[in-house]
């Protein structure tokens, strides 16, 4: 257990908590639109076009899914940090830096509240 001194209160996690569940359930639904798009993609057919159409259009088609794909992945691993992130909050070692051990800026925890390290401890990785 982590000393109260080098911790947020009971209130502040409830507030972060809050927040990050508020980022899950938004980070969710832009997830269930990038999955959505990716199988309209899928049912985009060219049939009824030109053949030197239907080329470039499969090529693009391949592109958007390429694409689609990677902000799949990227949104995934959001939730999955945020996920974390509320588990830290639960066992109360939300918002302590895993490089210096000290409280993480509110400020920070509010844009980036999954964020494992403080300023100090990123600009040290640099």
């Amino acid at each position: 257990m982590v000393d109260e001194a080098t911790r947020y209160s009971d209130a502040d996690l409830a507030e972060f908590k809050d927040i990050i569940l508020n980022k899950i359930q938004k980070a969710q639904a832009d997830l269930d639109l990038i999955k959505s798009a990716y199988m309209n993609d899928l049912n985009n057919g060219t049939d009824d076009t030109s053949p030197t159409f239907k080329a470039f259009e499969e090529g693009s088609e391949t592109m958007s899914k390429e694409a689609n794909s990677q902000l799949a992945i990227r949104q995934e691993k959001f939730i999955r940090d945020l996920k974390n992130a509320l588990f830290r909050v639960e066992n109360k070692t939300y918002g302590i830096c895993k490089v210096t051990g000290k409280l993480i800026g509110k400020e920070r925890l509010k844009i980036v509240p999954h964020a494992t390290m403080s300023i100090e401890a990123k600009n040290l990785q640099r």
